[in-house]
């Protein structure tokens, strides 16, 4: 297949590097390394409206919400250039969480909330994590049936920007299967409370006790496989693979400049064969994380399933892997041939590897894709 981005994309990606060229990775915030406060109480907010303005923040919706009618792949390149700069604003979770609107909400709510999404008026927050971060996200939640809705029971720990979202999308275990709902994270029957994520960004952990939501805010109908939260799932792992893809580009870049002032004996540092073999080891899996994103993001945007390969869960599997330990390498070696400079707070790198730690664990481990997808080959062996 062809992964030569159309024209419309490539300038999704040049409008995005166009509103985050003055974007600084040290975001004007304290570092995440002193305290444990969050480095700021609310997200980027003039940087939101100005995505808003270059129509980034509803790259993939439909033009009919106010959205400018592309595809998974355009919105995962606005996520990698906006990982480039450590971009403060919740571009993965909005974007999936509106994802789920278009494809599984009533009409009436596409109406009322997409155009909002597009505008950058309405953030929305994805509880994906479950109640301690291990157990499947759609388990960790108990919805019963009442007469207005549901009624929800359980938690969710990690979810992103929580106290300053306005809607979260949570996956509940109903009596018949799974389902998704928006709930108001300050609604009746829920508390939120505060928590700092590992990159120093503000989260939370959403209690329900007997929340009730409404019918109206359901998206689409309980399924008994949850094939909606997978969905929902499979939006989350490409935006992740894309934000660890754009971090680590730039972290490599900002260590090879490092590496090429650097002198070590008389020479540049660069120069070193041991230097110049590790950073061509990281080159290697950059190149490896984005063909393995595109491949997934493709099969994700066009909704196929290919005939004798294996069923798409293994290409998000497969892409998730490698995100998680490509940039986990990268940070580490960053880390590594900065020496002493990498861990001065008024230099960026050390912003760059909290947030490659925090990335490398959303949604999972790269152990728990990799068991994952040994399921999946075993269950489908290739030819």
């Amino acid at each position: 297949m062809d992964f030569t981005f159309t024209d419309a994309q490539q300038a999704a990606a040049e409008a995005a590097r166009a509103v985050f060229a003055d974007v600084a990775p040290e975001g004007g915030v304290p570092s995440p390394a002193l305290g444990v406060e969050p480095v700021a109480s609310d997200i980027d907010r003039e940087l939101w409206q100005r995505l808003a303005k270059s129509d980034l923040l509803g790259i993939a919706l439909d033009e009919a919400h106010g959205g400018a009618g592309l595809d998974e792949i355009a919105w995962c390149l606005v996520l990698r250039e906006s990982a480039r700069v450590l971009a403060r604003v919740p571009l993965l979770e909005t974007g999936a969480a509106a994802f789920a609107v278009q494809a599984f909400g009533p009409d009436e709510l596409k109406r009322r909330l997409l155009p909002e999404i597009a505008a950058g008026r309405l953030l929305l927050g994805v509880a994906a994590h479950g109640r301690t971060g291990h157990e499947p996200a759609d388990e960790a939640v108990t919805a019963e049936p009442v007469a207005t809705g549901w009624s929800l029971t359980g938690a969710q720990t990690g979810v992103a920007w929580a106290p300053v979202m306005d809607l979260v999308l949570v996956p509940a275990r109903a009596p018949e299967g799974t389902v998704l709902l928006l709930v108001d994270p300050r609604g009746a029957g829920v508390t939120l409370e505060r928590q700092v994520s590992t990159n120093g960004e503000l989260a939370g952990r959403l209690v329900l006790d007997g929340a009730v939501v409404e019918s109206s805010w359901q998206l689409g109908p309980v399924t008994p496989d949850g094939s909606n939260w997978r969905a929902v799932r499979a939006w989350l792992i490409v935006g992740v693979a894309a934000l660890c893809l754009g971090l680590g580009e730039a972290a490599l870049r900002l260590t090879s400049t490092y590496a090429a002032k650097r002198e070590q004996f008389g020479h540049p540092i660069a120069t070193f064969q041991a230097v110049a073999m590790q950073s061509a080891d990281r080159y290697i899996d950059l190149r490896s994380m984005e063909v393995t994103l595109w491949q997934a993001a493709w099969r994700v945007g066009h909704g196929v399933d290919l005939v004798d390969r294996l069923p798409l869960d293994a290409d998000l599997a497969t892409a998730k892997i490698w995100s998680a330990e490509g940039v986990r390498a990268v940070a580490q070696t960053a880390q590594h041939l900065h020496g002493g400079i990498g861990a001065d707070l008024d230099y960026p790198l050390h912003r760059y590897h909290a947030w490659a730690k925090h990335l490398e664990l959303t949604l999972g481990p790269a152990a728990a894709f990799e068991q994952e997808l040994g399921d999946l080959l075993a269950e489908h062996p290739l030819p």
